[in-house]
């Protein structure tokens, strides 16, 4: 019996989360499909409970439906709790429990890319979604020295300060502004971009939320935007001569954690990202 693992989000257009997904199954000859499931929030209720055929492994979940489908869930582990969001879900038996991948495959990315250890240093967040929540979670684990996190909605940033300040008491919230965020990006060792902006058909695929003038050379600058591989961010960064790390690692890293909690077996990376490369590169020879 051919079993499933589904991708629940909206709109799924341009995600490539099939393409190495598969090929990670195909690797580890798994009799497996794992199919794209465009769902709305109408929809989504139904679409979670059909999880709990016996041929469905689990599914992934992306935007806008990580925090939607909490609620609709048996269970959660306490990382997923805490961050309020799920991005996996894992059918045992009709059971189905939701884990957040996000921030172990962040750190993984981290760690096997950039060479880039967190403890001590002082980050920057851009934007205060749950891409933000993700990262923040991840980085007060390691034992950041502080986090600030800036966002156009200052509110918004305040309540996701206010949820790590017990685990990083140097924690501040401010505008996404280029007053605001001068003095605090030149003493940031590691800036992360966890916003849309840049994103290649996204709101503002030409925008950047730091200019190489507020970019420290010292910093490594990570943007989870990972198409184009090189965002406008990126590009800024290394004008300022410093160190940059594109979101696919950290979308291949997650998708492998989440393959690991359906299958029980060992995600083949390297095979996932060549899957990954290969897939945004046709995507653009598509576009172009």
């Amino acid at each position: 019996m051919t079993k499933r693992v589904l991708l629940i989000g909206h709109p799924l257009g341009h995600s490539i989360s099939p393409a190495f997904q598969q090929a990670a199954l195909d690797h580890c000859s798994l009799d497996a499909r794992y199919e794209a499931m465009d769902v709305d929030a109408a929809a989504l209720p139904g679409a979670v409970e059909a999880l709990r055929d016996p041929r469905v492994m689990g599914a992934n979940v992306t935007v806008p439906h990580k925090e939607a489908v909490v609620p609709l869930l048996d269970g959660l582990t306490e990382e997923a709790r805490l961050m309020g969001a799920v991005n996996t879900i894992v059918n045992s038996a009709g059971t189905l429990v939701g884990h957040n991948t996000d921030a172990a495959g962040f750190l993984r990315a981290l760690r096997e890319r950039a060479a880039f250890e967190a403890r001590g240093k002082r980050a920057l967040l851009l934007g205060a979604g749950g891409a933000a929540r993700a990262v923040a979670v991840a980085l007060a684990s390691e034992g950041v020295e502080s986090i600030a996190v800036a966002n156009r909605s200052l509110e918004r940033a305040q309540a996701l300060v206010e949820m790590i300040r017990p685990m990083v008491p140097l924690a501040e919230a401010i505008p996404l502004q280029p007053g605001s965020l001068a003095p605090v990006a030149a003493r940031s060792q590691i800036i992360v971009n966890c916003t849309s902006l840049g994103m290649r058909g996204g709101p503002g695929p030409e925008e950047t939320p730091l200019g190489a003038a507020l970019i420290p050379a010292h910093a490594l600058v990570c943007d989870l935007v990972y198409n184009p591989p090189e965002t406008p961010l990126l590009r800024e960064a290394a004008l300022a001569g410093a160190r940059v790390l594109g979101g696919l690692p950290m979308l291949v890293y997650q998708g492998a954690a989440s393959f690991e909690l359906w299958t029980g077996k060992e995600a083949p990376i390297e095979v996932m990202l060549e899957a990954a490369e290969r897939a945004i590169r046709e995507w653009h020879l598509v576009e172009s």
